[in-house]
């Protein structure tokens, strides 16, 4: 392993697919996962308080849901790879993720978070789910630092460019490149759910996270069987990320049809409401209960509530702001008795009438 940062300090450097810190190696592939994540939460806490949620809370799901989604992209790709196996499953430096797995993880974890904080899964789930989308777009570089992930051979030199073919050093070879065109439609997607979910108010929640499941689903029933066949996750016989990825279209578009139902016979409509409010973010929602709204120009609804409190500035003792009434001797009182000095601590110069000398 050779250091390209600094030759002169073996404790820091970088290698061929990563960095490494003392003795510790962590590969681009990690990194670009990691910053995924920390955009996708960012953004989710900005949609949260777009639509009236306590933004707080996506710290707590943040903590929750990421360690969920790794265990459960880690035990998919285990279950599904023919050459790991559950023995694999902590032989982390060569490692498999799935992100269907990770889904599905996250997914469920967040479920059970919202449940033990009395929050409606649904709504959280429309500010969080969408950016999915940006975090499997930005971790797919990840592949292209790995070096895997990718398509057909090309042999056609016209052909031989990126980001349109990879070329794999491995092998000395072109393929098409997978891992780009995916991402691109997972950034497409990403930008119409979240412009959608940004401006839209009205019943029923659970419409945004419902587009994420059809979308993305779609994408990878599309492109899972076009892969490089060594990259195909069929233990067994089975294509496990081409039948799951079905499935979970399949599964978005009647969860919608679900949803639009029980809206109508609740609400005597599809979209909105006909009988009350037809928005479903109108009332607050925290996971605290000590957490107060404040006016805000990016939520929706920040009009209706007041503006943030000043935050009161802690005064030194002895000290008096000139805003400050000062008690006055009413009549009828006899003058209370005048308190004696005390001795000024070590250091600390005498005040008089609440100035310095």
């Amino acid at each position: 392993m050779q250091s390209l940062l600094l030759d002169k300090n073996p404790l820091f450097g970088a290698y061929d697919k990563g960095i490494y810190v003392f003795s510790l190696q962590i590969q681009y592939y990690a990194i670009v996962i990691v910053c995924g994540m920390i955009i996708a939460a960012i953004l989710s806490a900005l949609l949260m308080k777009r639509r009236n949620m306590d933004s707080g809370f996506i710290y707590l799901l943040f903590v929750v849901c990421i360690p969920s989604a790794i265990i459960g992209a880690r035990l998919f790709s285990c279950l599904t790879d023919p050459g790991l196996g559950i023995k694999a499953f902590f032989d982390f430096p060569w490692a498999g993720l799935s992100i269907t797995g990770g889904v599905i993880g996250g997914v469920l974890s967040g479920f059970i978070v919202c449940m033990c904080c009395k929050v409606n899964f649904l709504r959280a789930a429309d500010c969080v789910v969408i950016n999915i989308l940006l975090a499997q777009a930005i971790g797919r570089w990840g592949n292209y630092f790995n070096q895997e992930v990718y398509g057909g051979l090309i042999t056609d030199p016209a052909q031989q460019w990126f980001p349109w073919a990879v070329h794999i050093e491995e092998t000395g070879e072109w393929h098409h490149a997978f891992f780009f065109y995916e991402m691109v439609l997972n950034l497409i997607g990403w930008a119409i759910l979240f412009t959608f979910t940004w401006f839209r108010k009205k019943k029923p929640n659970g419409i945004s996270t419902c587009l994420y499941f059809v979308w993305y689903g779609t994408v990878r029933a599309i492109m899972e069987p076009l892969r490089d066949p060594n990259f195909i996750l069929d233990a067994g016989g089975v294509m496990w990320s081409e039948l799951f990825a079905i499935m979970l279209a399949g599964f978005g578009v009647i969860a919608i049809l679900v949803l639009l139902i029980i809206n109508f016979v609740r609400e005597d409509a599809f979209i909105g409401s006909r009988k009350g409010d037809p928005c479903g973010i109108t009332k607050y929602s925290s996971y605290s209960k000590k957490a107060q709204p404040y006016f805000s120009k990016i939520n929706m609804f920040g009009a209706n509530y007041p503006p943030r409190p000043k935050k009161v500035k802690k005064k030194k003792k002895g000290t008096m702001s000139a805003e400050e009434p000062q008690e006055t001797q009413s009549e009828g009182e006899e003058p209370a008795e005048e308190e004696r000095p005390r001795p000024a601590p070590l250091g600390v110069k005498n005040h008089k009438d609440g100035d310095e000398k």
